[in-house]
């Protein structure tokens, strides 16, 4: 039965975009994606979410005729606004959809811009293409980019229109995607992960300018999003995918306020969210390769708790969800009623006998040299971290955050302060502190393809940290990958083959092989999924409360803030805005500028 998500009452005629019957597979023939069809129409935004390996760029890409490496699309047609049918396996005709009837906003927007093009000249390059054999001033050209820029909280000066992708940080590149699919006009807009790693009054921005365009010029869009939060927010209706199949569909409110399906159910458990205090819950193991799926069987019974031996020899049709659920699900046991969440408990770090100080910083202030201007970084910032728990530094890009993170573990020199170890004044640069002290101090940055190295395998990357570590306390590589949440087999891969999330799980990893005291984590789940997300989290948590370590959290995701943190710290422009314990700040923020954070921070909430 063909999967379907959208309006299904709906003449094909009225559909802005109607994706039928899409098979993609590899060059084997194992299907990737198998017998997908999604329908919007103008005005309508589907949210398309899933785990990594589900399908969903998959299918994304499948919309304008590409297929991955490896892989080649063998059935499903397309059609745009109504009168524009492509064979989707032919792919030939769907070229002159591209940039004017669908635009493309990219997961990995450093790949997708041109590194020899000028950012003006990116945004100049789509206003040709669609404007072709329309005259246009070069003024209103001129205007037209500078607001494009500014709607997705870029400056539209000369200078910054000049820069090339490599000036760029990665929030900025795919904001610079976003301006690009913007000035498209086109009536169908696909985002993939449009917002990942963006804060979130830029992302509110982004979300803001989304609905306009969908309130104003009624453009159909198919939103990418492991972020649940941010698909509550946004769409009016959700798919649901799992190993290459759709598994629930409906309308947004009605799929995250009840859902029918288990992986549904779990998807949400393990969705943090800052307006509640419940906690996350880790879906025990994750996608099957392709190699083991088949079509006697339900994808997702190796992983639900409510399969019986029908759902481990026959495949459960596509058939309407629950009473008052305007969807269909893909279950033969599909959920009657919610699931009751438990609060998150204040962690205690039961096996240290008593808490004590393990980091201090006073009156830290750094400043970056920017294109011969001195600029204050970091202004006069102070706190303490304890053992056995977590202080998280929120704010926006550019507020400091990181900048503070780099000081503590010795890769940012600053101007004047102090920054203690047990007591002990340490060296602003880590190649002037002991062995020791480096050891108890680790930091797992934000871009994990950055931070390992492209030519040595898992096992290799992790070992040299093992080695730092005393034969006593020193753990196991299998045990390390196990507590990520990675196969031992993975061991011997290189980081270009494996993906974001699992890239981010190996330098998670090899920050805990040293057994360090103080975890510095610079927005590390940003790119993870929300599975893999809780169970970092939960990972995090245990950690806390059996070795007493101290992590100095550093996010733009007030729903992990919620769910990992004691005490919280919001930063902006370099200097402390506010202060105090995670709920108090969450639920009673008393600066302007916090109350802004928390506002524009998504929430399931926007579901009920």
């Amino acid at each position: 039965m063909t999967e379907t998500a959208g309006l299904a009452s709906v003449s094909p005629a009225d559909y802005a975009l109607d994706l039928r019957r899409l098979q993609v597979c590899t060059a084997t023939g194992t299907p990737i994606v198998d017998d997908v069809s999604l329908h919007l129409r103008g005005g309508d935004i589907l949210g398309l979410v899933g785990e990594s390996g589900s399908g969903k760029t998959t299918t994304a890409l499948s919309l304008f005729g590409y297929a991955q490496g490896g892989a080649r699309i063998t059935a499903g047609e397309l059609d745009v606004a109504g009168r524009t049918v492509v064979s989707l396996s032919g792919s030939a005709g769907v070229r002159k959809l591209r940039g004017r009837s669908i635009s493309y906003v990219p997961q990995s927007p450093g790949t997708a811009l041109n590194p020899v093009m000028r950012v003006g000249r990116a945004l100049e390059e789509m206003q040709r293409h669609r404007d072709r054999g329309r005259p246009t001033t070069a003024d209103e050209w001129s205007a037209e980019r500078r607001r494009a820029l500014a709607t997705v909280g870029l400056p539209g000066t000369d200078e910054f229109l000049k820069r090339f992708p490599h000036q760029l940080s990665g929030g900025q590149q795919q904001r610079v995607c976003l301006a690009v699919a913007l000035l498209s006009g086109a009536p169908t807009i696909v985002l993939d992960e449009p917002t990942t790693g963006l804060d979130v009054i830029t992302q509110a921005s982004v979300l803001d300018e989304l609905r306009r365009l969908q309130r104003e010029r009624g453009v159909a869009m198919l939103y990418i999003s492991h972020d649940l939060a941010v698909i509550a927010q946004l769409a009016t209706h959700v798919a649901v995918m799992y190993a290459g199949r759709i598994v629930e569909t409906g309308k947004v409110g009605d799929v995250l306020r009840a859902p029918s399906h288990p992986y549904t159910s779990g998807l949400l458990a393990s969705t943090p969210d800052h307006r509640s205090a419940v906690a996350v819950q880790a879906m025990p193991g994750s996608i099957g390769a392709l190699s083991e799926r088949t079509d006697d069987a339900c994808a997702f019974a190796p992983r639900c708790s409510r399969r019986t031996d029908e759902c481990t020899t026959h495949e459960p049709p596509f058939a309407t969800a629950m009473p008052g659920h305007a969807g269909q699900v893909r279950c033969f046991h599909p959920i009657e009623q919610p699931t009751v969440r438990s609060v998150v408990e204040p962690t205690v770090a039961t096996n240290i006998e008593q808490l004590s100080t393990v980091l201090s910083v006073q009156g830290l202030s750094v400043r970056h040299r920017v294109r011969g201007v001195d600029v204050a970084a970091v202004n006069d910032v102070s706190f303490d971290l304890t053992r056995g728990c977590c202080l998280a530094l929120v704010g926006e890009s550019g507020s400091g955050k990181t900048t503070i993170a780099r000081t503590v573990a010795g890769l940012q020199p600053f101007e004047s302060g102090h920054v203690s170890l047990h007591g002990v004044e340490l060296a602003s640069a880590a190649a002037k502190r002991t062995t020791e002290q480096r050891r108890l101090i680790q930091l797992v940055f934000q871009n994990a393809s950055q931070a390992l190295n492209p030519r040595e395998n898992v096992r290799a990357a992790i070992q040299r940290s093992l080695n730092l570590c005393r034969p006593e306390s020193r753990r196991s590589l299998e045990e390390l990958m196990e507590l990520v949440r990675l196969p031992t087999s993975f061991a011997d891969r290189l980081p270009r083959d494996l993906s974001g999330g699992e890239r981010q799980r190996v330098a998670i990893a090899r920050g805990l092989a040293t057994s360090p005291e103080i975890l510095i984590c610079d927005e590390i789940t940003s790119a993870l999924d929300v599975s893999v997300q809780a169970a970092v989290i939960t990972l995090l948590r245990d950690l806390r409360n059996e070795l007493g370590l101290a992590l100095l959290f550093i996010t733009h995701d007030l729903g992990v803030v919620s769910n990992l943190a004691d005490n919280v710290i919001v930063l902006r422009s370099g200097s402390v805005c506010e202060r105090g314990d995670v709920r108090s700040v969450l639920d009673h923020p008393g600066s302007d500028y916090a109350q802004r954070l928390m506002e524009a921070a998504p929430t399931l909430v926007a579901a009920s």
